[in-house]
């Protein structure tokens, strides 16, 4: 699989990453062998980057990962995780003392003394402009608890604030078809700072995948089913801020779109059918200029292969980059990109 720099922290991954909020909580039920099945077949396919969190099942992914990792010594894996979100959402929570608590824990859960990289969590706006909370950031590295820092983030603007500042390494912000607000300044800016971008949420929650309808149904456990109007948290992080019904029309049309794209087959011939939407989908985040690594979930190892082959989709068309955008101000636009 093609492998890129991310940003500052100068450590090569692979384009397409594997995201375990999945393994973790929120998607529906994932036993303990299922989900090291998905890591391993990651790796397998030549994934080389995980991106966790210490709030996904409370640890549960964290935890997952370590374990995976102590039965696999020697592989040439980044993970990164993120902290913040197990407390009440205020700036004043965003202090040294907790930071190093916190990276204490996921030290602890992922079986490391030192972590590869570790964003804040979408915290509070006023925490992306806060000297003290980079101060504290650039302890944590000069004490070696981390080796790199970054940001997850909900908005541009957060994204821009952070990539201002020197130590920032990488921002993670959602990023897909349905979703193009960072197009115009976010990844131009983190690319002229050297700035790695990890882009999340690439499927919109699964719409992408083309398959669901206006009956598709979710576990009462599933983010897709529970957050729809943001009532748990941000609602961009559930179908992108979508609504539900008008994704799904705007996949079908995306599916077309992937139907009559050219793309070379394994024989070199024009075989767009040897790919799935979800795949196009995938390939077309990962090909957008500054991207440094894409981070799609997966419940199954089917999932996990089929994904991590989205690498090896050739370049696509002017033509169809020109009608996702289209498609963006068809369905997308008026609704979604002043708000994030």
């Amino acid at each position: 699989m093609e492998k890129r720099i991310l940003g500052r922290t100068g450590a090569t991954v692979s384009v397409i990453g594997l995201g375990t909020w999945q393994l973790g909580a929120d998607w529906g039920d994932v036993s303990e062998s299922d989900a090291l099945a998905v890591l391993d077949a990651s790796v397998q396919a030549g994934v080389t980057f995980f991106d966790t969190a210490d709030v996904y099942g409370d640890g549960r992914s964290e935890t997952l990962i370590g374990r995976y990792r102590a039965q696999n010594p020697g592989l040439d894996l980044t993970v990164a995780t993120k902290m913040g979100r197990r407390v009440d959402q205020v700036p004043e929570n965003y202090t040294l003392d907790n930071f190093r608590a916190w990276t204490d824990r996921s030290r602890r859960n992922l079986g490391v003394d030192t972590l590869d990289l570790v964003q804040l969590h979408c915290p509070p706006t006023p925490v992306f402009s806060s000297d003290a909370v980079y101060d504290a950031l650039d302890t944590l590295v000069e004490e070696g608890a981390i080796r790199h820092y970054g940001v997850s983030v909900e908005t541009a603007d957060e994204a821009l604030a952070a990539i201002a500042r020197p130590g920032t390494a990488t921002v993670q912000i959602i990023l897909n078809a349905f979703r193009l607000k960072p197009l115009d300044r976010v990844l131009p800016a983190a690319a002229e700072a050297g700035v790695g971008i990890i882009a999340r949420v690439p499927l919109a929650s699964g719409l992408l995948s083309g398959t669901y309808t206006t009956e598709t149904t979710f576990a009462e456990n599933d983010h897709r089913n529970y957050n729809r109007s943001g009532d748990a948290f941000d609602v961009g992080e559930t179908f992108a801020g979508v609504d539900f019904e008008t994704g799904v029309a705007a996949a079908q049309d995306f599916a077309a779109l992937v139907a009559g794209e050219p793309l070379a087959g394994a024989d070199g011939e024009p075989d767009s059918a040897e790919f799935s939407t979800a795949q196009v989908a995938l390939a077309w985040v990962a090909q957008q200029p500054g991207v440094s690594t894409v981070i799609p979930g997966a419940r199954s190892v089917e999932q996990a292969q089929a994904n991590a082959a989205a690498g090896d989709i050739p370049p696509l068309s002017d033509g169809f980059q020109s009608s996702v955008r289209d498609l963006y101000d068809q369905y997308f636009r008026t609704a979604v990109h002043h708000r994030w």
